[in-house]
């Protein structure tokens, strides 16, 4: 099932609280459903949470929440997101991505800020804007970067 819910502040809370990402939690809402499976393209302009399964594409200049045991098999753009569940897809995230401890991700990430627990799994590229144009500015054309074979990661020393 797909609905949408305004979440409104009730007797004396705030009537703009804040959840961990800095977003507000008083805009409208829009829910995948644990027994939902979307296909296509699936854009939104308010917060997203998937608990169901969504093939095609994902974005929101918002909020995307995947709970544990949900699925995404697309590319996903989004403003901030927290991964639980699986990812099949490259994300493009403008701030900051979470993923927890049960997170599987295969494909590139590219995002501002990256927060990962234990556990979590990445298979894929991850790219941080700004990285390059620092490691360059500081060390000039030679970074000291290493171009990484398939499957090897690759780290340089600042």
């Amino acid at each position: 099932m797909i609905f949408q819910q305004k979440n409104q502040a009730r007797g004396n809370e705030m009537a703009h609280q804040l959840d961990a990402s800095g977003q507000s939690k008083d805009e409208v809402e829009t829910v995948v459903g644990p027994s939902v499976n979307v296909e296509g393209d699936f854009s939104s302009e308010g917060n997203i949470i998937v608990k169901g399964m969504v093939a095609g594409s994902v974005h929101t200049s918002k909020h995307l929440s995947v709970e544990q045991g949900a699925k995404i098999m697309a590319n996903v753009r989004a403003g901030s997101a927290q991964v639980a569940g699986e990812v099949k897809g490259n994300m493009k995230v403008k701030e900051v991505l979470e993923l927890t401890s049960t997170a599987r991700i295969l494909g590139d990430l590219e995002v501002k800020t990256l927060i990962v627990e234990a556990g979590a799994l990445i298979s894929g590229k991850v790219m941080m804007p700004g990285f390059e144009s620092e490691s360059k500015t500081a060390r000039g054309p030679r970074s000291g970067v290493k171009k990484a074979d398939e499957g090897e990661a690759v780290a340089a020393a600042v």
